[in-house]
């Protein structure tokens, strides 16, 4: 089997991948329906920005405490539930939009709901992936579920284009309320005897602050969360920011803006698929993508037309994915097994919980300064970010960061204790120490 592909060697994961690209072309078939429905009822992209700030507000609020359960209690269980409750939302949604009495504020309420499924399903997901695979091969098989989440991308925004078209925005978010009975089955089907299930945390107080204990004791894994702050707060708007340049730069219709999407995946599918094959992930990696990311975007904001713009898109993807498979392997090798799932749900509170405060004043700046504008302040934005959480984190935070010229130019990231002989790379650690508790 290719090395690109070699997590697929574990049935478990077959099983869960099989599902998660039918459930993952849904999600990506309602975000475009769900969008221009909102675009259909108020015309506002502040109104747009104001729906996914809801949509991920919920991860910002419960993202720790989504840690905690997944921490605590079977990942199977839990993944069940929020599949049950996100297809009861999506069906909601669909039915009031078919019915024709569908409101701006059942949107804002049920983009609200939704996210509260996210909230809970994201960190369980991703501490799930290495119970399946185990640790050799976590960062293929995190490569592997970020392609198929963007081959997902790829066809879904498409497809939905072609379907708003034919049958309309309704009938397109029913269709993803029934996604999520693939996902539902493959986790029924999972063998429980071949997961790497590590004990249960026990209950304790202060559980939630040990978990930011821990990543505040670890200045590495702090400027690696500082990028992605940025580049998720302001950066990655890409439904929004898409849709504000097919209509309002371009004066395009639902196809159009569907197959902008579609474009974008192919770079990050690439992206996806290159991040399989690495065996090791290193931070420079994930600080290197997000200002190259930060940086193309505000390329793609300057493109004079639909066509040089989608032609810029498949290297904004690429970058992009590359900067979060990096990091999400990143955070995951170098934390121990008990603390995963409240890391990892820091990790997404932080990659998704920035969206509330991003995404509205990114569509205010779309709405009143132009849609071009509102990708070079979130490009901008990024880059400022990623730039000054590798300054602090290495003068205030412990660690020396020099240039290096072979075999390749580069930054070298490295505790300042190595100035002193001592070896020590941050980079993915092999063995974490283990977290104080105090």
């Amino acid at each position: 089997m290719s090395p690109t592909f070699r997590a697929f060697k574990v049935r478990n994961f077959r099983l869960y991948a099989s599902g998660a690209i039918i459930s993952n072309v849904g999600t990506w078939m309602q975000r475009v329906a769900q969008d221009w429905l909102v675009l259909e009822l108020t015309h506002s992209g502040t109104a747009l920005g104001i729906v996914t700030g809801l949509q991920f507000l919920p991860a910002l609020l419960l993202g720790p405490y989504a840690g905690l359960v997944a921490d605590r209690f079977p990942k199977r269980t839990v993944l069940t539930i929020t599949q049950v409750a996100m297809a009861t939302v999506a069906l909601t949604l669909g039915g009031l939009t078919i019915a024709g009495v569908v409101q701006t504020w059942h949107v804002y309420l049920l983009a609200l709901l939704f996210g509260v499924g996210t909230a809970f399903d994201a960190p369980t997901r991703q501490a799930f992936v290495v119970e399946m695979v185990g640790r050799d091969e976590l960062s293929n098989a995190v490569g592997l579920n970020s392609a198929s989440f963007n081959a997902a991308r790829l066809l879904g925004p498409a497809l939905a284009g072609l379907l708003i078209n034919w049958i309309g925005t309704g009938p397109v978010i029913m269709i993803n309320g029934f996604t999520y009975a693939a996902v539902i089955v493959s986790l029924r089907l999972m063998r429980t005897g071949e997961l790497h299930t590590p004990k249960p945390a026990a209950r304790d107080k202060g559980m939630i602050r040990d978990g930011m204990r821990y990543l505040w004791r670890r200045p590495d894994l702090m400027m690696v969360l500082v990028a992605v702050f940025f580049a998720g707060t302001f950066g990655l708007n890409f439904q929004m920011t898409s849709a504000l340049m097919a209509t309002s730069a371009f004066h395009k219709g639902a196809g159009e803006y569907g197959i902008l999407g579609s474009i974008l995946a192919i770079g990050s599918l690439s992206g996806a698929l290159l991040a399989a094959r690495r065996v090791r992930i290193r931070a420079r990696l994930v600080i290197g993508a997000a200002v190259a990311f930060g940086l193309l975007e505000i390329v793609s904001a300057l493109m004079p037309t639909y066509l040089t713009f989608a032609l810029v898109l498949p290297l904004v993807g690429l970058t992009s994915l590359t900067m979060l498979t990096s990091a999400n392997a990143t955070m995951q090798l170098s934390i121990e097994p008990t603390m995963r799932g409240r890391v990892m749900a820091l990790y997404m509170t932080v990659l998704m919980g920035g969206t509330p405060l991003g995404s509205p004043f990114i569509g205010w700046i779309g709405q009143v300064m132009g849609a071009r504008w509102s990708l070079i302040v979130g490009g901008g934005l990024t880059v400022l970010g990623t730039v000054g959480s590798v300054l602090y984190f290495s003068r205030r935070r412990g660690l020396a960061i020099r240039p290096r010229l072979l075999p390749r130019p580069h930054l070298e990231v490295l505790p300042q204790t190595e100035l002193l002989g001592e070896k020590a790379v941050v980079d993915a650690p092999e063995v974490p120490k283990k977290p104080q508790v105090a």
